[in-house]
């Protein structure tokens, strides 16, 4: 199934319509996130991987169908180990993601302003991961305090990333 995103959305007008929002459907994540893609804006379904200084399931996900999602990592928000570099970001655009975002960090920074994605992170870190299989997929997961859900809709600009539920999006 391929998502077709919307041809134009900015996040400063998606917060106007909901700022006053307390259900829950709609969730600002904090301006931490520094853009590494070679796509500022970009927006689509999200699936989730935790892991922490392990990418082994970040690499399995890139390496699968992206159908239009895009990927969020909960790496723990550790700064000592990348958990994406320019390989995996390569596989991500090939197999159709439509972003990548990490709550930890990236490497090979070069490579990734490169790729036909959108891809955050918290920092820049040459450390490769370690590969023990560890991790999980596809659960709710806490983004720098903010709950992510596999299925919300997640829209990044250079404003910011704002989440939304399906109902809402």
């Amino acid at each position: 199934m391929t998502t077709i995103a919307p041809p134009f959305f900015a996040t400063c007008d998606l917060c106007d319509v909901h700022k006053n929002d307390h259900s829950g459907q709609f969730r600002v994540l904090p301006p931490v996130f520094k853009n590494y893609g070679g796509i500022s804006r970009f927006c689509g379904p999200v699936a989730t991987v935790k892991c922490f200084e392990d990418n082994s399931l970040v690499k399995a996900a890139v390496d699968s169908p992206g159908e239009g999602r895009v990927l969020v990592v909960d790496g723990g928000a550790s700064l000592r180990r990348a958990l994406l570099g320019g390989n995996l970001g390569a596989a991500a655009a090939k197999n159709g993601w439509n972003g990548v975002v990490v709550d930890g960090c990236v490497r090979d920074v070069s490579e990734l302003a490169q790729c036909g994605l959108g891809i955050r992170a918290l920092a820049a870190m040459p450390l490769p991961t370690d590969k023990r299989q560890e991790g999980q997929r596809d659960i709710a997961v806490q983004i720098q305090g903010v709950w992510v859900y596999p299925g919300d809709w997640l829209y990044a600009d250079d404003d910011g990333m704002v989440l939304m539920t399906p109902a809402a999006a």
